[in-house]
Order: structure tokens, then C-alpha cells, then sequence
């Protein structure tokens, strides 16, 4: 039979006593651990089918004055009112740039390249993989963000034993134009192109899908294996609210603003529907999420674990 413990006044004001010493002790174990400041794991895996799907945090940045970059097309009571609801300042934006790659079991295949190459591969190699094991690299579309980390700072390919693929319009679309950029990072490897028109195939399961407007020929890629699906987005919607949310809002970044509106709306109205998720390169790090209807726009809802099982 077990007895209840007994305690005597001495034995609880001794303990009592030293309940400041431990107090202080423990205070300044606390207050000696460094503060770190904000910070998130560089990628995420996730499933789709037998498929491996990691994205990548490349890269993140804040930018002052967010209208200037999104909703340029309404007036600052109803940029701020739309804010305050979704819980955002409306002095900075926090953007986030975020690559994909596809382990499909027979190729690694590397969509965009983030703003330059050590950035992306750091992660990359946070992941487990290394530049030498890319067998694909896909360009979405032509801007600094997405293929600045094509080469090295000597100039070289960051991903050497890989094949290069593009869309057609998009480099066409380029390459009569005065771009450092892309006379930088992609003319001198045209080469090594190869390019694909509305639902090409990069790889089994791997389908391109038009989606021009923010660029003259912005692709989409979709990832399907063992029936699930998940679109590989790019810069469709440049963030959750602002452009996802209210996809007639402008965005500064959109070549053609009417044209990527279209685009927006015809796209989430398809993720909607279908209840596929998508990977965003600026959704909120680690970049993947579903769509639902609200109202006369759209809602984000961040992955949970649908994609881990």
C-alpha cells in the first residue's frame, strides 16, 4: 500500500527559499541563448503520386509601398480596407522566391533558378541534391527572378549536365529585345534549348500549359502522377491577396495587364473547381496552396498535410 507523503513547515519554507535562487538561475539561462530572429527551413517536400516535389526558398525580400506593385488600379481606401481585412501592412510586402523540382524517379528536373545560382543551390543542397545530379532545367518565363541563377559569377552554367527547356513565345519574345538579363543568362546558351508549345511535354507527367500575360509567353506546368495533380504556377499570381485574391487588381510586374488578368481568373477558376493545389514562386513561403471562390475573386488556403500522406 502506498503513503501519502508528508511534508513539515521546515521541510516547505526551505523549499520556498530557494525558489528565488532557481528562479534567477533559470532567468539567466533564458536570457543568455542568442535571439536568432525570423527564419524558415530552405524547402519543402511533398508528394505527388510517386513523384518527389520539393520547392525551394531561393530567396526572400521586402519591398516598401505595396501599391506601388499591386492593385495600381484602385484607389488607396480600397488597397487599405482590403488589407486591414486580410490582416496586412500596407507600408511592406514580403515576397518570396520560390523554384521547384520534380524528382519524377528516372530525371530531376528543375523548374527556374531563382535570382542567382549560389541561392538556389544552397537550398538545393539543403534538400539533398546537388547541381551536377539536374538533368532538366525549365524556364517559365524570361524575368531576372527566375533566371538569374542560370549561371555562376564566372559566367558558367550553374546546372552543367543538364538540358535546357522554354516556351517558344517566350524566348521568341525576348530575344528581339534589349534585356541584359537575358543577353546575359540565356542568349549565349540558346543552344542548348529546346522549346515547347501549349501542352508540351517536358518529361511523362510533366505538361506545359500557356499562361501569358504577365510575360508574353508565361507557362504554367502541370505535375500528374497516380492521379494527383499539382500546377507548378510560376508568376500567375504574384501574391495571395493582392493579385490572387482580386485577380482584376493590377500588377506592375505583368507585361500585359489585361491579358494576366484573364489569365489569373481563368486559372483559379479551374483550381477551384478541380481542388488542385498549386505552388506559387511568391505565395507565402513554402509556396504551395488551394484556391476557393469568394465573392467576385478568389481565397488562398495554405497546403496543410494533403500532399504528405
Amino acid at each position: 500500500m502506498s503513503q501519502t507523503p508528508s511534508f513539515s513547515r521546515r521541510t516547505i519554507l526551505s523549499g520556498a527559499a530557494a525558489l528565488p535562487l532557481a528562479a534567477a538561475t533559470a532567468g539567466a539561462t533564458r536570457a543568455g541563448a542568442p535571439l536568432m530572429g525570423a527564419q524558415m527551413a530552405p524547402y519543402q517536400r511533398l508528394k505527388v503520386g510517386e513523384f518527389d516535389v520539393t520547392t525551394l526558398l531561393a530567396g526572400t525580400a521586402t519591398r516598401p509601398e505595396p501599391q506601388s506593385i499591386f492593385g495600381m488600379n484602385v484607389d488607396a481606401e480600397t488597397f487599405n480596407t482590403v488589407s486591414a481585412e486580410n490582416n496586412l501592412p500596407i507600408d511592406a510586402a514580403q515576397f518570396f522566391f520560390t523554384p521547384t523540382i520534380v524528382n519524377t524517379g528516372g530525371e530531376l528536373v528543375l523548374f527556374d533558378t531563382g535570382l542567382s545560382g549560389a541561392g538556389t543551390t544552397a537550398a538545393l543542397e539543403a534538400a539533398g541534391y546537388t547541381a551536377d545530379q539536374v538533368d532538366v532545367v525549365v524556364i517559365t518565363h524570361m524575368h531576372g527572378d527566375h533566371i538569374g541563377g542560370m549561371t555562376l559569377e564566372d559566367g558558367s552554367l550553374t546546372y552543367p549536365n543538364a538540358r535546357y527547356v522554354t516556351g517558344r513565345v517566350e524566348f521568341d519574345a525576348w530575344a528581339t529585345q534589349d534585356n541584359d538579363n537575358f543577353k546575359a543568362k540565356i542568349e549565349p546558351f540558346a543552344e542548348q534549348f529546346t522549346f515547347l508549345e501549349d501542352g508540351g511535354s517536358v518529361a511523362s507527367g510533366l505538361t506545359a500549359m500557356a499562361a501569358f500575360g504577365h510575360t508574353p509567353g508565361h507557362m504554367n506546368y502541370m505535375v500528374e502522377n497516380g492521379g494527383t495533380q499539382l500546377l507548378l504556377g510560376a508568376d500567375f499570381a504574384n501574391h495571395y491577396v493582392w493579385s490572387l485574391g482580386y485577380p482584376d487588381w493590377e500588377v506592375k510586374f505583368d507585361m500585359d495587364k489585361a491579358a494576366a488578368a484573364a489569365t489569373r481568373r481563368r486559372i483559379l477558376d479551374m483550381l477551384a473547381a478541380d481542388k488542385t493545389a498549386f505552388v506559387g514562386y511568391h505565395m507565402p513561403w513554402p509556396g504551395v496552396g488551394y484556391v476557393e471562390t469568394r465573392d467576385d475573386g478568389f481565397k488562398y488556403v495554405p497546403h496543410s498535410y494533403q500532399l504528405m500522406l
